[in-house]
């Protein structure tokens, strides 16, 4: 079967299930999964787009307006797929009049099913792997770039506009940009750049999107001998993600892989580092699907990826991965400086 009846079939084993008679996809991420692909957004800002799918029984229509239907159904072959579109004018607010309606977000009559969706999307096909393959080799690149172009004296808003720059140019759009330099490293965990100019050491992470799938990897740079705390530091998160990592096994839950991170972090002299910043999870269409917690029933399988990101105060271990058989770094850069288990270490540039 085709990826998108695949996943038409999903949907509709859904309705069955809930007995219901419609199936509103009104995230960015859900339209993306259900199209293979396709953005149903113009501002990147919202969670919602301009396009939503219904999907009963026996239909499957794109609603959007008419600004959007000819781009959507054309030049992204929405209609090729077998989509049908109503367009209604862009004066008009979306309408829907179903009994028994469910949704991905919250909407005001309808039966909450963004969990079922999420799970949904959580589990990849062979050609979403493909394309997720794929992504994170270009995110690998541009990363690549983006630190030959790292330099003292440059603003964390200028090393932003490289590293974004490099996304873009390979046809993946920053969705987090993140840059900071020496204080700002230490002081915060999520850091907006900002006119700050770079002495010493640079914290470079990002969020790539592609496809409607998300890259997630993180890369520190230190011009000049690495001071010996921030080495150790950063070993430690090498250990707590190694930990993840070994943890992201078939049949485990979100709260397993918890556990072990919390082991290797006390191992390592940092027993409440965990509670400053969260340890990442199940990556797809979203950023993370999931996020592990103590609580966390989340299931572990094949077929899923997973962007684990322990942090030890002014370091971070962040790569995108597949368990697909195997587990596979999506992000791998070579030529880069590993630690134990092959995660990322600062790179020093002497």
């Amino acid at each position: 079967m085709a990826e998108r009846d695949v996943k038409l079939q999903q949907l509709r084993a859904l309705l069955e299930e809930r007995e219901l008679d419609a199936l509103l996809l009104a995230r960015v991420s859900s339209f993306a999964w259900a199209t293979c692909g396709a953005p149903s957004y113009v501002s990147t800002t919202g969670d919602v787009g301009e396009a939503q799918l219904l999907v009963t029984r026996d239909s499957a229509v794109v609603l959007t307006n008419n600004i959007e239907a000819p781009r959507l159904a054309n030049e992204l072959g929405l209609a090729a797929q077998g989509w049908q579109f109503e367009a209604r004018a862009w004066t008009e607010p979306l309408s829907i009049n179903v009994d028994r309606l469910a949704c991905d977000v919250a909407r005001a009559g309808a039966v909450d099913v963004s969990r079922d969706i999420s799970r949904l999307r959580t589990t990849l096909g062979a050609e979403e792997i493909a394309r997720f393959t794929e992504l994170g080799a270009r995110c690998a690149e541009a990363m690549a770039v983006a630190v030959r172009t790292v330099k003292p004296g440059q603003s964390e808003l200028a090393i932003a506009a490289a590293m974004a720059a490099a996304l873009i140019e390979r046809d993946v759009w920053p969705s987090v940009a993140q840059v900071a330099t020496d204080e700002r490293v230490l002081a915060y965990r999520h850091v907006l750049p900002t006119a700050k100019q770079l002495a010493k050491y640079a914290f470079l992470s990002f969020c790539g999107r592609r496809d409607g799938l998300v890259c997630s990897m993180t890369r520190l740079i230190h011009f000049g001998p690495l001071p010996d705390e921030l080495r150790r530091r950063q070993d430690v998160a090498a250990r707590v993600d190694t930990a993840l990592l070994s943890a992201t096994r078939p049949g485990a839950r979100g709260r397993d892989a918890f556990a072990a991170a919390m082991r290797a972090y006390k191992d390592g002299g940092y027993p409440d580092e965990w509670r400053n910043h969260h340890q990442g999870g199940a990556a797809g269409y979203e950023p993370r699907e999931w996020v592990a917690t103590p609580t966390c029933d989340e299931l572990i399988a094949d077929r899923q990826a997973f962007a684990w990101n322990p942090t030890v105060q002014g370091t971070k271990s962040e790569d995108t991965v597949i368990l697909d058989g195997t587990l596979r770094v999506l992000t791998t850069m070579r030529d880069w400086p590993a630690l134990e288990g092959g995660r990322p270490a600062i790179l020093e540039v002497t």
